[in-house]
């Protein structure tokens, strides 16, 4: 599939004047003003993060409300029930505010709750409620959902247990009705940052909780490696105090991780220091499997365990579930594009909604990802839930898949999510209506242009500027993520040496040079493109820098994104 290249506009001014104050590489001045770091102090407070710079936990809006109803259940000895989502930053979430609360909390009485995914479903349920109400507790901590529980916190209510709600989803106009809302997306809120995971929102509780019992940082700090990797997985801003607090939970968990992530990373096979990357798609999938695939409790369990023999034998429960997430989801895959490549008229469609009922629950979001990654437009998954159908919905980059599934409402029974993904069910008798209807209006409202997927291209660069000096620079621009992103440069009229070559039939190995500098570079699936490199015309390459150690020798090498013969780059956006 061909991509849209948007190459971004440089600020001259503003890059010429921070490249006189930091002076290096103009380039990379030139990104870091697109990012927003624009002067010295931003660029030392980006450069050198510091847990000094993280803000005032009391600057949340019920803060004092949710550390002075939490010391009250402290003296009067109440029994606490922690409780979070079923995902990475729900069960990372749990385990450390249930640790932190079992270290401060003198001869009282805690437990945590997961909801079981397909018993339970999403967020506060009302088995988890009621759970709480039979064993006598009165005070929930919910972390990483709640906010839109508005009548399930009223039955709370009605039994005599008190709600504390951390979470970091968009809040609607009416609240739940409980004792603290921690939330920086309230309206009224004027915390500074606004975009914290659900444990990073938690971690903020813990923290107001040390300040007001005066307990010292290495009681809480010690729980950054989970905070981090709640972070990395959630797909949140790489910004603010997410850098902050993943920059030192990535050293947490390079140097001295809790049990649990040092057993995932032994599984994992990662011999080398670990970046948000790692955590990405190595750790956090583990995680997400319990979950998918059984129950997410034993994620909370492997995250509290102190044995590292006890660990690794939940770490490698982990490991088997994602074995077979990971055989469901290949087999499921190959399924759903098989029905659509057979199907001429589903391939030539706006959207994409696929059906069989036999498939898996806890894999069809990764499959409707996998299929928007293959056909790049608004997707559907769907499978058999008992009596319903249910499924998961995923879209492409600028359109509000949301809206697109409430304008289907009719068909559904229930729906929820935002812009990018979202879930539904609906009776299976509904199911054709409702792709018709959603195909119709994804069609109608849809630009054509968001059909095509789009690279973001920081800047211009050409192969004499590409040393060792300009990719340490870079390594110091970690950890990337969302809005902090690995930079991503083009190089115009590139030739092939004629050394380059197709490996394991899909990926190919670059030999390129541009005027006498040559370099190495993968090209992961882009076997197809091979074929401008053998027209023998210069040609145009968008890559990210990185490393390859080979016999003991490291040099650098190119990561292709992807290219295009150069006459066609006067044509890009």
């Amino acid at each position: 599939m061909e991509k849209r290249w948007n190459i971004l506009q440089a600020n001259e001014s503003a890059t010429s004047a921070l490249h006189a104050t930091l002076k290096v590489n103009s380039h990379l001045c030139s990104i870091l003003v697109q990012r927003g770091i624009d002067d010295f102090e931003k660029a030392k407070a980006y450069f050198r993060p510091n847990l000094n710079e993280l803000h005032d936990p009391f600057l949340m809006k019920d803060m004092r409300k949710a550390v002075n109803r939490i010391t009250t259940a402290f003296d009067a000895k109440e029994k606490i029930l922690v409780f979070g989502d079923y995902d990475v930053d729900g069960t990372t979430s749990v385990a450390t505010m249930y640790q932190f609360i079992c270290k401060i909390y003198v001869g009282g009485f805690v437990e945590f709750y997961i909801p079981h995914r397909y018993r339970e479903g999403y967020g506060i349920s009302k088995s988890g409620i009621d759970y709480a109400a039979e064993n006598n507790f009165t005070l929930i901590i919910s972390l990483d959902c709640g906010i839109k529980s508005i009548d399930l916190i009223a039955y709370a209510k009605s039994l005599g247990i008190d709600f504390i709600v951390c979470d970091h989803h968009l809040p609607d106009e009416i609240l739940p009705d409980a004792v603290a809302i921690l939330n920086a997306k309230q309206k009224d809120c004027t915390y500074p940052y606004k975009e914290l995971c659900g444990c990073g929102v938690g971690f903020k509780l813990i923290t107001a909780l040390a300040q007001q019992f005066g307990i010292d940082e290495e009681h809480y700090f010690c729980y950054l490696d989970l905070v981090a990797t709640a972070i990395a997985a959630d797909i949140v801003p790489m910004t603010g105090e997410n850098r902050i607090l993943a920059y030192f939970g990535l050293e947490r968990i390079n140097n001295n991780p809790c049990e649990g992530i040092k057993a995932l990373i032994h599984l994992g096979g990662i011999q080398k220091k670990l970046s948000i990357n790692n955590v990405v798609f190595v750790i956090a999938p583990r995680i997400n499997a319990a979950g998918r695939m059984d129950d997410a409790k034993k994620a909370v369990q492997l995250f509290i365990e102190k044995d590292a023999d006890k660990a690794m034998e939940l770490a490698k429960l982990l490991h088997s579930d994602n074995s077979d997430r990971k055989e469901a989801d290949s087999t499921i895959t190959a399924e759903a594009l098989a029905l659509i490549e057979n199907d001429v008229e589903l391939v030539n469609k706006k959207s994409t909604v696929v059906y069989q009922q036999h498939w898996h629950k806890g894999v069809v979001g990764i499959v409707a990802s996998r299929l928007t990654e293959k056909y790049y437009r608004p997707t559907i998954v769907l499978t058999r839930s008992g009596d319903v159908v249910a499924g998961s919905a995923r879209s492409v980059v600028g359109y509000n898949l949301y809206e697109a599934v409430h304008a289907c409402r009719e068909y559904l029974l229930g729906y929820g999510g935002h812009f990018a993904a979202a879930g539904l069910s609906l009776l299976p008798e509904n199911v054709h209506a409702f792709s018709n209807k959603f195909e119709a209006v994804v069609a109608a409202s849809i630009q054509a242009h968001l059909l095509v997927p789009e690279i973001v291209i920081d800047t211009t660069i050409s192969f004499d500027e590409i040393n060792t000096s300009l990719y340490n620079i870079i390594c110091q621009m970690e950890p990337f993520g969302p809005e902090n992103m690995r930079p991503v440069f083009v190089a115009t009229n590139i030739t092939d040496t004629g050394y380059s070559k197709i490996v394991k039939d899909l990926h190919v190995r670059f030999v390129v040079k541009q005027h006498n500098k040559t370099f190495t570079g993968i090209g992961f699936n882009l076997a197809d493109k091979f074929h401008i490199l053998e027209t023998k015309k210069p040609f145009d390459l968008v890559f990210t820098i990185d490393e390859n150690e080979w016999n003991g020798v490291t040099n650098l090498q190119l990561k292709i994104i992807d290219l295009q013969l150069s006459a066609s780059i006067n044509n890009c956006n």
